[in-house]
């Protein structure tokens, strides 16, 4: 009786335990091993469309500068209170002439992406500003619900 009881209690645990950790994946997987088969100067635009997929950006100036992701994020352990934890975040950057030859390809992954110092400065937007009138009666509409 005993015996069987053991042998019910270890089944219940070994079905329970997981062999792969659980991850959330999102983007172009595998993005390294697809960057590796692309060749400076030789890959075209169909290429690149055949071994990686669309783009999922394109550069705002050049069009012709295509942008992939790639992000797995797995459960974290127990200190971490079950939060998910970034496993994998590559970011590659491929540049095209104007013949569609892959002329620059770039790689960044999680350590190389903490590198990138990233400008301070803030650009105004003038379309989105309000004008004296808007700002005025803002500002009385604040005053008035300010105190409810």
């Amino acid at each position: 009786m005993v015996n069987n009881l053991l042998y019910i209690l270890i089944f219940l645990f070994i079905t329970n335990c997981q062999l792969q950790k659980n991850t959330n994946k999102h983007g172009i997987l595998f993005l390294e091993n697809r960057f590796n088969k692309l060749t400076v100067g030789k890959s075209n635009i169909n290429d690149t469309l055949r071994i990686v997929g669309v783009p999922h950006t394109k550069s705002i100036k050049d069009k012709m500068t295509w942008i992939y992701f790639e992000r797995v994020l797995i459960k974290g352990r127990f200190i971490k209170l079950g939060q998910n934890v970034v496993k994998e975040n590559n970011v590659l950057v491929l540049t095209f002439n104007k013949f569609g030859i892959l002329e620059d390809k770039n790689f960044f992954n999680k350590e190389k992406l903490a590198d990138i110092r990233f400008t301070k400065e803030i650009t105004e937007n003038n379309l989105s500003q309000k004008s004296f009138v808007q700002e005025f009666l803002q500002s009385i509409r604040t005053k008035m619900y300010r105190n409810r």
